[in-house]
C-alpha cells in the first residue's frame, strides 16, 4: 500500500474534521441539466464527481459499515474481512491517500463508538486491526489512533499493512514514547512493538526508519543483533553520517555502536577509523588486537600514524615492520615517491612563486628590495615550497666544503632563527638527513643561530618517530641554556615534534618551567603550549593541575597580564580537545577566579572541547559572546575584546567539518564584519581560514579578497594570511593571481607584503602536494594535532603586530603539525611500492540511496601514487587486487584477489 513519502496522509486537520464528513455524506448541488455546482465559498472543497467504478467500492464500503453498525454479530467477521481486503489490495498514487480510506474516513467516529460496545474477544481484535490502519488518516499530535488500536490488536504480520503505514506505526511509537518519558509511565508494551517493526525496515532497505525508531527510544545498542551480511554495512554509513547532527552523549552511542557491528563483520580499518573518532584507546587497541592478518594490522598502523597516535606493539615476529608503519618512519620516503612521479623534484625559488616579472613594473623593484625582513619572507616563503623534498636553491648546500648556507647571514637578529629552522621545513619525515643537514649549524656561537637549529629539529622530526629518538637527546640538553631564545626554541620544538604523542618522559622536563616564578613569563607559557601540543586531547592531569595552580597563583597576577599569557590559556584549552563534557570542572574552576584571563581562557577551553561537533547550542553561546558591547573606559577593556576574539575564531573551530553549519556560520561572519567592533572584525578573516583549510572556495577568497583592502590594517593583514592558509598546498591559480595584486597594491607598506609573502608560500605549499586540512580520511576524522597547530598560528595572529609581524614570526611554523601530503600510495603486502590504475573523482554522498550508487563522479583513471584535492576520492579501477583499506587515501595496502583471472 504505497503512499506519499513520508509525510502523513492526513486528509484534513483536527479542527475541519466532521465539516469533511458531512461535506461527503450531504449530495452535492446540481444546476437544472444535472451538472455539479462548483461551491464558490473560499476554502470549502467542491464535491467530487466520483467514477463509476469508485461510486460502487464506496457503496460497497458503506454497505459493510452498515453491517458493522448493525446487532448481527455473525456479520461481523466477514464484513471486517472484506473491508481489510478492501484496503490491503487498493492501489494508489504515492501522492493520493487510498480510495478505500478515503471512503471509510466519514463513518470513523461512529466505528470508533461501535469499537467500544463490542465484548472483548477475536472480533474486537480484528475491529482494533482494521481502526488502527484506518487510525492513519485521523491522527495528529495529541490523537495517536495508529498506536492506540495497535497496542489492542497485536499481529504478527503488521508489514502486510504496507511500508507507508510501518513508518506511520513508527512516528506514533516515537511521539507516545516521549510522552511516556515526560509522565514516567512504562514503556515496555511500545517498545516490544517498536522491536518487532525493525527487521521488516531492514528487510525492505530502510534502514534509515530502522536506525531512527531505536534511535527515539534510546536503544540503538540493540540494532545489533537485527543486522547480517547484506544490512550491516548500510546501516552502519547511516548511523556514522547521522552523528555530526546529534547531540552528546547520543553522538559517542552510534559511534561505538556501529563500531562493535563492523569488528562484529571483520571490518578492521573501519572500526578502528570509529576508534579514532571516540579517541578512545582501549577501542584502538581492541580493533588493532583482533585479527592476525598482517597485512590488515599494518594498513591499521598507518591509519593511526595518520592521527599521530604514539602506539608501541609488542615482540611478535611482525613488530618491525609494524612499529615502522605507526612511527611513520618511511613518510618522507613515500612522499619523494609522489614528487617523482607528479615530476617535481627540482627545487623552486621564492622568485618562482612571486613571478615579480608579472607585477607592475613601477612596482616591481620595490617588492623586491633586498632587506633583511624581505629575505626573512623569503626563507619562510622557501621552506614552504620545498617543503618534505630535502632540496632547495637557498639553505641546503651540496658543496660539501661549504655546508652552511651564507643565506642565514643576510637576515638580522630573531630573523636568523626563523631562517634556520626553515631547514626543519626543507627535511620535513626524513630524520635522518635533516640531522645531517642541520648539524654543522649547532655548532656556531651565535645564539639566534642554536636556537634555530632546535627549532629546526623540532619542525623535521614532527609526526614521525624513530627509536633513536634524536629530538629528545638534542633538544633536552639546550632547555638549561642560559639564552632566553635557545630555551624558547627547545621547549617550541619539543611540543613540534612530540605533538600528539602523550610521551610521559617530557613531563619532567616542562613542568618545572611552567611553575617557574623566577623565568620569563614567555617561557613558561611556551612550555604550557608545548605541553598542550603533546598531550592534546588527552586531559593529562598533571598538566592540568600545574597549569591551573598557576593562573591562580596570586604571586604571578602581574605576570599574567603579559601577552604571552594567551599561549598558556591555549596549553589548557588543549588538553581537552574534543573531550567534550569533560571540561565542565575546568570551567566551573575559570569562574571562580578572579583574574582577567580567566573569561578568555574559558572561552578557548570550551570551543576546543566541541571542536568539530557542530554543537549548535555552543555557536548560539558564542554568537552571544560576540554580541556584548564593551565599554571603553572599563578595565577590562583588553581582555574582553581578546575573549571576543576568541569566540569568532570558536565559531568555526565548532562548526568545522559539517557541511550546513559550515555554510551557515559563513553568513554569521558577514554580519559580524558588517556590525563588529574591530577586535571582532580582525577575528574574522582568521576564522574563515580556519572553517575552509587548503579548500580555496571562491565565495570566500572573494570575500577575504575584499577585506585585504579593509581601512584597518589589521584586517587586512589577517586577510591576505586567510588567503594562504585556504589555498594552502593547492596552488590555486585566481589566489595566485589574488596574492600578486595584492604585492603591487602593497608595496610601501613591508608588514602588509611580509604577508603577502607567507600566503604565497603557504600557497603553493610542498609544491602543490601538501593540505592543512584537519580533516583525513574521507574527512571522517579530525586530526586533534593538525587542529592545534592550525589554532596557534590564529591565536598568535589575532594580535598580529605583537607577535607573527612583531619578533615572533617562528610562531608560523606551529602550522607544520598540520601539514600532510594529499596523496594516495599503494604498497604490496611486503610494503613494496605498487603501481595500480584508480579512478579519482568528486565523492558522492550515498548515505541511504536504494542499490549499489556509485561513489564518485567525473573521474579520471591515473596511475598511483597519484594527488587527491579536497573532496575527491579514489577507487581501483578493477578487481584484481583487494585494497585492506575502505578509504583509498594516504598509504593503502593492496592484496592480490585469490579469484581473479586475467
Amino acid at each position: 500500500m504505497a503512499q506519499d513519502d513520508g509525510k502523513k496522509p492526513t486528509a484534513v486537520d483536527k479542527g475541519k474534521g466532521k465539516a469533511v464528513e458531512n461535506e461527503t455524506q450531504k449530495e452535492p448541488k446540481k444546476d437544472k441539466d444535472g451538472k455539479i455546482i462548483q461551491d464558490d465559498k473560499k476554502g470549502a472543497p467542491a464535491a467530487e464527481e466520483l467514477s463509476e467504478e469508485d461510486q460502487q467500492l464506496k457503496s460497497e464500503l458503506d454497505m459493510l459499515v452498515e453491517r458493522i453498525l448493525e446487532s448481527d454479530t455473525n456479520l461481523y467477521k466477514p464484513a471486517l474481512e472484506a473491508i481489510k481486503n478492501f484496503i490491503k489490495t487498493s492501489t494508489s498514487s504515492m501522492t493520493a491517500v487510498p480510495k478505500p480510506l478515503k471512503f471509510l474516513r466519514p463513518h470513523y467516529e461512529k466505528l470508533e463508538k461501535a469499537y467500544e460496545s463490542w465484548p472483548a474477544g477475536d472480533d474486537k481484535k480484528s475491529f482494533a486491526d482494521m481502526l488502527s490502519v484506518l487510525g492513519m488518516t485521523y491522527s495528529d499530535e495529541d490523537r495517536l489512533d495508529c498506536l492506540k488500536y495497535r497496542l489492542q490488536a497485536p499481529s504478527t504480520d503488521l508489514g502486510s499493512w504496507g511500508h507507508e503505514y510501518m513508518r506511520h506505526l513508527a512516528l506514533e511509537i516515537g511521539r507516545e514514547f516521549q510522552n511516556r518519558l515526560n509522565d514516567d509511565k512504562p514503556t515496555e508494551d511500545i517498545t516490544d512493538l517498536a522491536l518487532a517493526l525493525v527487521p521488516f525496515f531492514l528487510k525492505h532497505n530502510a534502514e534509515a526508519d530502522a536506525v531512527d525508531i531505536l534511535s527515539d527510544l534510546e536503544m540503538i545498542e540493540s540494532i545489533e543483533q537485527y543486522l547480517d551480511e547484506n544490512t550491516y554495512s548500510r546501516v552502519c554509513l547511516y548511523m556514522v553520517s547521522t552523528v555530526p547532527l546529534l547531540t552528546y552523549p547520543d553522538n559517542e552511542k552510534f559511534l561505538r555502536t556501529a563500531y562493535n557491528v563492523y569488528l562484529k563483520y571483520k571490518q578492521y580499518t573501519q572500526a578502528i577509523v570509529l576508534a579514532i573518532r571516540l579517541n578512545d584507546r582501549e577501542l584502538i587497541d581492541g580493533a588493532f588486537n583482533s585479527t592476525d592478518d598482517k597485512a590488515v594490522r599494518r594498513q591499521m598502523a598507518f591509519l593511526i600514524a595518520r592521527q599521530r597516535i604514539a602506539m608501541d606493539v609488542g615482540d611478535d615476529e611482525d613488530a618491525e615492520l609494524l612499529q615502522n608503519c605507526l612511527n611513520n618512519e618511511r613518510l618522507g620516503e613515500h612522499f619523494k615517491a609522489l614528487g617523482k612521479e607528479l615530476n617535481i623534484l627540482d627545487p623552486k625559488t621564492p622568485e618562482d612563486i612571486y613571478k615579480s616579472h608579472l607585477e607592475s613594473s613601477r612596482t616591481a623593484h620595490l617588492t623586491n628590495t633586498d632587506s633583511a625582513r624581505h629575505n626573512l619572507a623569503s626563507a619562510f616563503v622557501n621552506g614552504f615550497v620545498n617543503a618534505g623534498f630535502s632540496k632547495d636553491k637557498l639553505m641546503i648546500t651540496e658543496d660539501e666544503d661549504k655546508k652552511k648556507s651564507s643565506y642565514v647571514w643576510k637576515t638580522k637578529d630573531d630573523g636568523m632563527m626563523s631562517t634556520v629552522a626553515s631547514m626543519g621545513l626543507l627535511t620535513l619525515w626524513d630524520i635522518e638527513e635533516g640531522m645531517e643537514k642541520i648539524d654543522p649549524y649547532t655548532y656556531l656561537n651565535e645564539d639566534y643561530i642554536k636556537a634555530g637549529t632546535m627549532l629546526a629539529t623540532g619542525i623535521g622530526n614532527s609526526g614521525v618517530r624513530m627509536e633513536s629518538d634524536p629530538a629528545m637527546g638534542l633538544i633536552v640538553e639546550e632547555l638549561n641554556n642560559k639564552s632566553v631564545n635557545v630555551r624558547m626554541a627547545s621547549i617550541m620544538g619539543l611540543g613540534l615534534a612530540y605533538a600528539g604523542s602523550n610521551k610521559e618522559e617530557l613531563l619532567e622536563f616542562l613542568l618545572p618551567i611552567v611553575s617557574d616564578t623566577s623565568i620569563d613569563i614567555k617561557l613558561s607559557a611556551m612550555a604550557a603550549l608545548s605541553l598542550g601540543m603533546i598531550f592534546v586531547g588527552s586531559a593529562q592531569s598533571d598538566v592540568t593541575e600545574a597549569l591551573m595552580n598557576t593562573l591562580l597563583d596570586d604571586d604571578r597576577n602581574n605576570q599574567l597580564k603579559d601577552k604571552w599569557t594567551r599561549f598558556m590559556a591555549l596549553g589548557l584549552a588543549l588538553l581537552f580537545f574534543g573531550q567534550q563534557e569533560e571540561v565542565d570542572v575546568i570551567l566551573e574552576t575559570l569562574k571562580a577566579l578572579d583574574h582577567p584571563m580567566s573569561k578568555p581562557t574559558a572561552v578557548l577551553a570550551e570551543v576546543c572541547a566541541w571542536a568539530g561537533t557542530g554543537a549548535v547550542l555552543k555557536i548560539q553561546q558564542l554568537l552571544h559572546i560576540c554580541n556584548n558591547h564593551i565599554e571603553e573606559d572599563s578595565e577590562e577593556k583588553k581582555d574582553d575584546e581578546l575573549l571576543q576574539s576568541y569566540a569568532v575564531i570558536g565559531l568555526s573551530l565548532v562548526a568545522m567539518g559539517e557541511d550546513v553549519g559550515q555554510d551557515m556560520i559563513l553568513r554569521t561572519f558577514g554580519h559580524l564584519m558588517h556590525y563588529g567592533e574591530p577586535n571582532i572584525r580582525k577575528a574574522v578573516p582568521l576564522a574563515m581560514a580556519l572553517i575552509s583549510p587548503s579548500n580555496p572556495q571562491m565565495k570566500i577568497y572573494d570575500t577575504l579578497s575584499r577585506y585585504s583592502h579593509d581601512n584597518d590594517n589589521d584586517v587586512a593583514v589577517n586577510a591576505i594570511f586567510a588567503m594562504g592558509v585556504l589555498g594552502a598546498g593547492t596552488n590555486n591559480a585566481r589566489l595566485a593571481q589574488l596574492l600578486r595584486q595584492l604585492a603591487s597594491y602593497y608595496h610601501r607598506d613591508p608588514n602588509a607584503l611580509f604577508m603577502v609573502r607567507i600566503a604565497q608560500g603557504l600557497l603553493h605549499m610542498g609544491k602543490g602536494t601538501l593540505t592543512v586540512n584537519p580533516f583525513h580520511t574521507d574527512r571522517q576524522v579530525l586530526s586533534r594535532v593538525a587542529a592545534a597547530g592550525l589554532l596557534t598560528v590564529l591565536i598568535s595572529l589575532i594580535d598580529a603586530k605583537s607577535f607573527i609581524l612583531g619578533d615572533s614570526h617562528y610562531l608560523l611554523y606551529y602550522i607544520c603539525t598540520a601539514m600532510a601530503p594529499r596523496m594516495l600510495i599503494t604498497l604490496d603486502e611486503d610494503l613494496k611500492p605498487l603501481t595500480v590504475n584508480v579512478r579519482v573523482g568528486q565523492a558522492v554522498d550515498i548515505v541511504g540511496q536504494a542499490g549499489r550508487p556509485k561513489t564518485i563522479t567525473g573521474w579520471q583513471t591515473q596511475s598511483t601514487p597519484v594527488l587527491l584535492a579536497y573532496g575527491e576520492r579514489a577507487e581501483l579501477e578493477d578487481e584484481k587486487y583487494l585494497s585492506m583499506s575502505h578509504v583509498l587515501e594516504g598509504v593503502v595496502i593492496l592484496k592480490k584477489n585469490p579469484e581473479w583471472q586475467d
